[in-house]
């Protein structure tokens, strides 16, 4: 026990040794909420462990014999016409552990050629993304379970095209008094090829950290997670300068106190969620992501922008979680999945 704990330790070391060198990348999609759950809790990894297929795209660590024979389908209605599909499939082995294939596909919509002087002819180009996971995930003891996703992921943008392959590792530990603590680190990998430019791509590598725990006497789990653990400052100086941070006269950046900017960057950090199960067959859930919300706020009209809510409901065979995010105010984009498990169907 101690020498795993001891090389997990090492793993984390060499992984935050790694992430001081890594900057956001062009396959920023790799980080996109397909599940309708997961967009519901803050659209982060969770720390989770049931029998959910939907988790194991963000927590590998999570995948575990009760998803043997578990189907999932996603569809995400987007902004405009823009939309997302994912599917998704587990299946166990005895010795070697469980799995969890996915596909996801990402569609932009078809955009008109122009020229220089913006003249639009009827010519028309797709624009796409599209990823293929390989989730494995084994049970060390009754207390720590960790997992790993390859995947491979491309961008297909009218005649460019670009493909990279990365792993994301993750771990998972519970205690005797049934706290769950997940950390993943996500993306770590590399371009393998493009057509459009002679520089190769980053990808997004992403590290995160959470917890959570279910109340004795309330059917409710609470989540906390902490997200970029790999990057502290996640402050930008918007160049439009829509908040007044700029003094008008010398153009130079109003600096804030100490104070403020440290709670404005910690806060960005978290995630904080909930799950509140009403009998066998009814869940609500509602998270609240205040990174997004600093990042996508309209300074004139903020709104609920961070907030996210949802709705897990099982009929029949069939679990359905339906649910919105709170991205922008000019819109919330629809998150359904439909789950459901093979095994259900054989007659006994």
């Amino acid at each position: 026990m101690k020498k795993r704990i001891y090389v997990l330790f090492l793993l984390l070391m060499m992984l935050l040794n790694l992430s001081a060198q890594q900057k956001d990348g062009t396959y920023t999609f790799l980080n996109a909420t397909n599940s309708a759950r997961v967009a519901a809790l803050g659209g982060v990894m969770l720390p989770i462990y049931d029998s959910d297929i939907q988790l194991s795209t963000f927590n590998p660590s999570l995948i575990n014999p009760e998803m043997n024979n578990s189907m999932s389908l996603s569809y995400v209605d987007y902004f405009n016409d823009i939309n997302f599909g994912t599917v998704q499939y587990g299946h166990s082995f005895e010795k070697i552990g469980s799995f969890v294939g996915t596909i996801q596909y990402h569609n932009y919509g078809d955009f008109f050629y122009t020229d220089e002087s913006g003249n639009i002819d009827n010519n028309q180009f797709s624009v796409s993304d599209y990823a293929v996971y390989l989730g494995w995930g084994r049970q060390l003891n009754d207390r720590i379970s960790i997992g790993a996703n390859l995947k491979f992921g491309g961008i297909q943008y009218e005649d460019n095209t670009s493909f990279a392959l990365a792993v994301d590792l993750a771990a998972t530990y519970k205690t005797k008094s049934d706290w769950i603590f997940s950390l993943a680190a996500r993306n770590i990998g590399r371009e393998l090829h493009n057509n459009y430019q002679s520089v190769i791509n980053e990808l997004p590598f992403r590290m995160q950290v959470g917890a959570s725990k279910s109340l004795e006497h309330l059917p409710f789990t609470i989540i906390v997670v902490y997200d970029n653990l790999q990057k502290w400052d996640l402050t930008y100086n918007d160049p439009l300068d829509l908040e007044g941070n700029y003094d008008p006269m010398t153009g130079q950046v109003v600096e804030k106190s100490k104070v403020d900017k440290f709670a404005k960057n910690l806060f960005s950090h978290f995630v904080f969620a909930g799950e509140l199960n009403l009998g066998k067959n009814l869940s609500l859930r509602i998270g609240y992501n205040y990174g997004y919300r600093q990042t996508m706020k309209s300074p004139t009209k903020k709104g609920a922008v961070g907030l996210s809510y949802g709705v897990g409901i099982n009929v029949y065979k069939f679990k359905i979680s339906y649910s919105r995010s709170e991205m922008h105010i000019h819109g919330s984009p629809n998150y359904i999945t439909i789950t459901t498990n093979l095994n259900s169907f054989k007659k006994h």
